[in-house]
């Protein structure tokens, strides 16, 4: 792949930043043949030398290389553009360590590691499903944005709605779990609780 990108002489320019071209080239290991672009970046050169204040150093450029493979069958921009959304994705992955333990061995068996993972799985969607049901959608998708919610994390979540200091009760003889009276906390269980049932 750096030879193909040493070699080559014509690259599609797009703008004076970027320029690109597209190969069939796949690794041999591969069975399927997929979309390959090779992008570069025109951008300033840092000087690593010491500043000589009383001299002018002219400002050398040169080029950043980025290869994308992709499925997507549209330009070159609208490819980078999704490529540099990819962001949000990660979040969703620090999330999921963080927050859903996802990254934590449980035991020493794989099946017993496979359990824990998918349970990390369900809760972190289940917190998303129960989200996009409560709330309505407040933006737009952009190639660099995908959702159309914005999300609170599971660790918001947990802190405001499960993390509170209560006690079991038994009024009339029926075993109730008995918390604060809070008017905040009370809008959204009653609002989950709404979303439960309907999706029930």
């Amino acid at each position: 792949m750096k030879g193909l990108i040493e070699q080559r002489q014509r690259w599609r320019r797009q703008d004076e930043t970027w320029s690109y071209f597209e190969c069939p080239w796949k690794p041999k290991r591969w069975n399927t043949r997929y979309r390959i672009l090779f992008i570069r970046q025109r951008c300033k050169e840092i000087d690593r030398e010491p500043i000589q204040l009383d001299l002018f150093i002219p400002q050398t450029y040169g080029y950043r290389y980025t290869v994308i493979v992709t499925n997507k069958m549209v330009g070159m921009r609208k490819v980078l553009r999704f490529h540099h959304g990819r962001g949000y994705q990660e979040k969703v992955f620090g999330e999921l360590k963080s927050q859903s333990q996802m990254d934590y061995i449980a035991v020493r068996r794989l099946s017993g590691n496979q359990l824990y993972l998918m349970t990390a799985i369900l809760a972190h969607n289940l917190n998303r499903e129960l989200q996009m049901r409560t709330e309505p959608k407040v933006r737009g998708t952009t190639e660099r944005r995908t959702p159309l919610w914005q999300f609170e994390e599971l660790a918001t979540l947990r802190h405001h709605i499960l993390q509170r200091a209560g006690r079991f009760t038994w009024p009339k003889g029926k075993l109730t779990l008995t918390i604060t009276d809070n008017p905040a906390l009370r809008s959204n269980i009653l609002r989950f609780l709404d979303a439960l049932k309907e999706a029930a």
